[in-house]
């Protein structure tokens, strides 16, 4: 039996298994409850360059219990596994490096362990965790991928009515790529708001260091608005980030602003952001974002350039045949001119999903990257998602 015959098997069990499972529920017991979430998903990306075509096919499993409180304690246990059915792509950590990258690598992991304890507005909480600041512009789960981001973090939050605070210490940051490319750090979050009849106003604070032993300092901060009134919506935010290492120092400045109208049965939106520069040497970055979410899907700008970037966008979105629609386009461009380039290119995305059953969900998902200027290193992309998932 060839290896595409037994992949073709595996796939056919796979998605009987997904289809057989919505008929399961969660277990519940006297002490807590078990959930599981299981997601098949297909990515294809098509380069202009020298790389082959990748095709990933990659099941993520992820299984959990959370127990019940007890006198504001509680605590979680979570699992994570991604296998590769199909796995001509380069995984990031080494094999198929002559494939285009699907960042989605095989692994086991420890996801989340933590205990926390919660009580009149207060909330603490130690280990393994998800973190979440905001829209994740700075600080996110990347729950796209097969492998989410989590930290082993302190954290705690406090809130009564209208204001909420949270501040996390993080000593390790557990990346998409596997335990092989997590990192140790010293990292502090700070996150402040207050909500009016008008909007949530944000200021915060991100210090953030890789524990090597070196002078690696990267501090934003940051104010946000996000609101508006009857139908509108708005955004605004603006960061400055000092970046300093043994030999060097750079500041830069972010920008973002977005406003959007609800009708009937369509959210427009346009929007424009700015990751500054600092004389073309260095650009404005979010390690810890989950970066999938802007400047386009088909992760071009997961570091931002030196020179900066700027990116006009405009989407629309809306609810057709029991499912979300969205489309969005994208139009980047350098924020300090080169000598050689300044145009990034554009990028058109495109989405549908919905509920297939109780427990079923689906997709399609895709990416098209028109390239810039020839100095820009970027090459015209293709990416395409399909994907079944179903959590009980």
């Amino acid at each position: 039996m060839n290896k595409q015959t037994l992949k073709k098997q595996k796939l056919a069990l796979i998605v009987g298994g997904l289809i057989a499972s919505t008929s399961t529920v969660y277990a519940e017991t006297d002490f807590g409850k078990f959930s599981a979430d299981f997601r098949l998903r297909y990515e294809g990306v098509d380069q202009a360059n020298a790389k082959k075509n990748a095709d990933a096919l990659t099941l993520r499993t992820l299984l959990n219990f959370k127990t019940k409180e007890y006198n504001g304690f509680s605590g979680m246990i979570e699992v994570e596994d991604s296998r590769a059915l199909i796995d001509d792509y380069n995984d990031t950590l080494g094999n198929n490096p002559d494939y285009s990258v699907v960042a989605d690598p095989e692994t086991t992991e420890l996801d989340q362990l933590y205990v926390q304890y919660v009580q009149d507005g207060f909330k603490a909480k130690l280990g393994r965790q998800v973190i979440v600041m905001d829209n994740h512009r700075f600080v996110g789960h990347v729950g796209w991928r097969q492998d989410k981001q989590t930290f082993d973090a302190f954290s705690f939050g406090a809130g009564q009515d209208k204001w909420k605070f949270d501040y996390s210490y993080i000593n390790q940051r557990n990346r998409i790529f596997a335990d092989e490319k997590d990192i140790e750090s010293n990292d502090h979050l700070v996150n402040a708001s207050y909500k009016t009849e008008f909007g949530k106003f944000t200021g915060y604070g991100y210090l953030l260091e890789v524990d090597n032993a070196i002078n690696n300092a990267l501090d934003t901060w940051g104010i946000r608005y996000a609101g508006g009134f009857e139908s509108v919506l708005l955004q605004a935010e603006f960061a400055q980030q000092d970046y300093e290492n043994d030999t060097t120092e750079y500041s830069t400045e972010y920008m973002m602003l977005e406003a959007g109208y609800k009708f009937s049965k369509v959210t427009a939106k346009i929007g424009f952001e700015i990751l500054g520069t600092d004389s073309g040497e260095y650009g404005f970055q979010t390690p810890l974002a989950t970066l999938h979410k802007f400047n386009g899907w088909s992760d071009q700008f997961l570091s931002t350039p030196d020179v900066g970037l700027q990116d006009f966008y405009v989407s629309v979105a809306g609810k057709v045949w029991g499912g979300k629609w969205l489309l969005a386009y994208h139009d980047f461009k350098a924020d300090e001119t080169h000598a050689e380039f300044d145009n990034y290119g554009s990028e058109l995305n495109a989405q549908y999903a919905r509920k297939l059953t109780s427990y079923l969900s689906g997709g399609i998902k895709y990416a098209n990257y028109s390239a810039g200027d020839e100095g820009t290193g970027k090459v015209d992309t293709d990416k395409l998602w399909l994907w079944l998932q179903a959590k009980f």
